[in-house]
């Protein structure tokens, strides 16, 4: 049984620009669900390693909404993000998924440590950046979602990665400080939770 979300996050989530995904995307998307069924299929742990060069932004958008979506459609799975730079979870990013209706419980530090919160009813997800390979993510059997290009391009290697997808997402970076910051934000963290949401979906139910 999928947990009770709270109302402002099940309204962004049914609100998720699925017709925007491309048929390019929606290729990528499918072949990444055929490699989670058979996971399952095999009684393995599903364990997805979301990775941007800093993991301040779209590598922690991915953790969290690919989390949720997991839970959404009742799926069992591990998603972890990292990066090859430790810096912070971006604020700006923070202030995107609260809008999203995620509840968020902040602990003070150099490199805040974030939880998410989706549902009252579930543990929060830990949200802070870190590298790829930090001791809270999963060692090895996992895939690698690589969500920039400059992390796909720079680091041909993952160890204990068992699979590399590049699922990459613009920054919203560009942004920052202007009079579109907030929309693009919004924007960015609804297309990456609409093309996770549409995976999970393939997942529990590859025939829709």
């Amino acid at each position: 049984m999928s947990p009770l979300f709270y109302p402002n996050l099940s309204e962004t989530i049914a609100n998720l620009p699925f017709a925007a995904i491309s048929s390019e995307r929606l290729q990528l998307l499918d072949e990444m669900a055929t490699y989670l069924r058979a996971k399952m299929k095999q009684g393995k742990e599903i364990r997805l390693n979301f990775i941007c060069t800093h993991n301040s932004r779209r590598s922690q958008f991915s953790q969290i909404w690919a989390q949720t979506a997991a839970a959404y459609y009742g799926i069992e799975a591990n998603c972890y993000s990292g990066g090859v730079e430790v810096t912070e979870f971006n604020p700006r990013a923070v202030a995107a998924i609260q809008r999203d209706g995620f509840k968020v419980v902040k602990k003070e530090g150099e490199n805040p440590v974030y939880f998410v919160f989706y549902s009252e009813d579930e543990q929060p997800i830990v949200a802070f950046s870190k590298l790829y390979d930090d001791a809270i993510n999963a060692p090895k059997d996992f895939a690698a979602v690589m969500t920039c290009d400059h992390a796909d391009e720079n680091c041909p290697f993952i160890p204990g990665a068992e699979r590399r997808f590049p699922l990459r997402f613009e920054d919203p970076k560009a942004f920052d400080d202007s009079l579109l910051e907030e929309k693009m934000y919004s924007e960015r963290s609804h297309q990456i939770a609409a093309e996770l949401f549409y995976l999970f979906e393939k997942v529990g139910n590859p025939s829709t």
